[in-house]
């Protein structure tokens, strides 16, 4: 009935959607019918950009993971699967995969004081992790102390406020840096005994706090069971403004506070379709072509605007997804391509997760994942090819293929640093390809890496660079054919084992 019930629902979106657009899409693809060994040529700029400027506009209001806005803009990708050609291939004869994401957030009868002040939970002060928790403690100011000097101090009982600081480790964006040094501090003070915490940011964090505290105020999700989701108690973590430092740091201050979580399960969605193979025996196996739909949503207004459209992250991936698709109706390969678009993954991977777990084709008819996420900005002669070099390689062979179809195709100047093991930002292990390759599956990704646009509303369309962009896409074809007709599928590299 679950089911029955959400296809009604996106059935319903998409009749408004479906006619024009079918027969607009279906005339150019019959007019790009491939003759040579394949149909790169299929795969326009043209095609691509209106796509991007169709996703990413301000009508889907940046796709946010389990709302309307998502599922529409998924409505408007399945049609436009429909009008290429390419068949259903999610559940029950559907383009769709619905699964269900875990919220667990703060509810809005918290309440925090410190002294006689009264804050505002996500305008005066953050919590850091949703948590359960009743403190009623005296505040101690600690300053910006080191370990071994608050070593020296009584914190046992005690809420502790400190003063945020440091040297950024090299190679790390600020907000990580941050993010990893609040979460280290404050495990050393409740180890010692604090019943809370309380960081005061400095001047380098204000711009931080102001623009990415809308994510801590939406909670954790995941797939329910997951432990990240679970209703927790213990000692909160608190993050306050640098302005905050002036009155925080007042000596015989009471710390009061009541947080309280909820949680709750609502719908996200995979979308799948399929250009079966030509090969008798081949097209039983499938080469899957990834991408995730959704991007942030309404947030925070930044400079005036208030909706995060995601245009490279990860606009860009459907459009490539979309003329690739293209391409394989125009002249199929032997092997079935199979393409999925992954909902929430923005979520922390939920969608691509999920479809790992419960694949609509064989689990072990996979034979690679090749990755689509953020391909269309900074140098135009440059990107990156993840998965290339270990611990992240799991098969030489698919890895060949695709600096061979670079070789063949826009001869990228290609990045090795993001894929090191030792990159501070950890980029391999934050999109779509990192639950396939967790099971052994052949797996790389493509990107043109990250930018200071980054989840911000600054990521438009009319940012992307499109000859680039199509570039990106005509490489993954490349290699995507190449898998696709080859004798063998990509060989698994012995030994093989994901480590961070």
């Amino acid at each position: 009935m679950k089911h029955k019930f959400h296809l009604l629902v996106a059935l319903a979106l998409a009749l408004p959607l479906a006619g024009q657009a079918q027969q607009k899409i279906k005339t150019k693809v019959k007019t790009t019918r491939a003759t040579g060994t394949n149909a790169e040529s299929a795969i326009r700029e043209a095609d691509i950009k209106r796509d991007v400027f169709a996703l990413a506009g301000d009508h889907y209001r940046g796709r946010e993971a389990g709302t309307l806005d998502e599922l529409k803009a998924s409505v408007w990708l399945a049609d436009q699967m429909r009008a290429i050609g390419a068949q259903p291939a999610g559940d029950d004869g559907t383009y769709f995969q619905w699964f269900s994401m875990q919220r667990t957030r703060l509810r809005k009868d918290s309440r925090l004081s410190i002294g006689s002040r009264q804050l505002r939970m996500y305008h005066d002060a953050l919590l850091f992790a949703p948590i359960n928790a009743s403190v009623n403690a005296p505040l101690v100011w600690v300053g910006a102390a080191s370990p071994a000097e608050l070593a020296k101090v009584d914190v046992k009982g005690k809420a502790v406020a400190m003063q945020f600081g440091g040297e950024v480790t090299p190679g790390l964006s600020f907000r990580r840096f941050q993010m990893a040094t609040m979460r280290d501090r404050s495990a050393e003070l409740m180890k010692a005994g604090a019943v809370a915490v309380v960081i005061v940011g400095d001047a380098r964090a204000q711009a931080i706090y102001e623009h990415w505290g809308h994510t801590y105020e939406r909670g954790r999700y995941g797939l329910p069971g997951d432990a990240n989701v679970q209703v927790a108690s213990g000692a909160p973590v608190f993050w306050l403004p640098a302005s905050a430092a002036s009155w925080v740091q007042q000596p015989g201050q009471q710390l009061v506070a009541d947080m309280r979580l909820e949680s709750f399960a609502y719908p996200s969605v995979n979308i799948v379709a399929k250009i079966p193979g030509t090969d008798a025996q081949l097209k039983t196996q499938n080469v899957l072509f990834s991408t995730h739909q959704d991007h942030d949503g309404v947030r925070e207004a930044v400079a005036g605007d208030s909706i995060y459209n995601g245009a490279d992250d990860n606009a860009t991936g459907c459009a490539a997804l979309l003329a690739l698709m293209r391409a394989f109706q125009a002249k199929p390969a032997k092997r079935t391509a199979l393409f999925v678009y992954h909902g929430a993954e923005e979520r922390g991977l939920i969608g691509s997760r999920y479809y790992a777990a419960h694949p609509t084709v064989p689990q072990p008819s996979i034979v690679a994942v090749l990755n689509a996420e953020m391909m269309g900005r900074n140098s135009p002669d440059s990107a990156a090819l993840l998965g290339r070099q270990r611990p992240h390689r799991n098969s030489s062979e698919l890895v060949e293929m695709a600096l061979a179809a670079n070789q063949a195709g826009p001869k990228f100047k290609l990045d090795t640093l993001w894929d090191r093991a030792d990159h501070p930002e950890g980029w391999y292990f934050r999109s779509d390809h990192l639950p396939y390759a967790r099971l052994g599956i052949p797996a790389v990704m493509y990107t043109s890496l990250l930018h200071p646009d980054y989840h911000t509303p600054r990521d438009e369309p009319q940012r992307i660079d499109y000859p680039k962009l199509t570039n990106m896409t005509r490489w993954m074809y490349l290699t995507g054919w190449a898998v696709a007709n080859r004798p063998a599928p990509p060989a698994r590299d012995p030994g093989f084992k994901l480590e961070r």
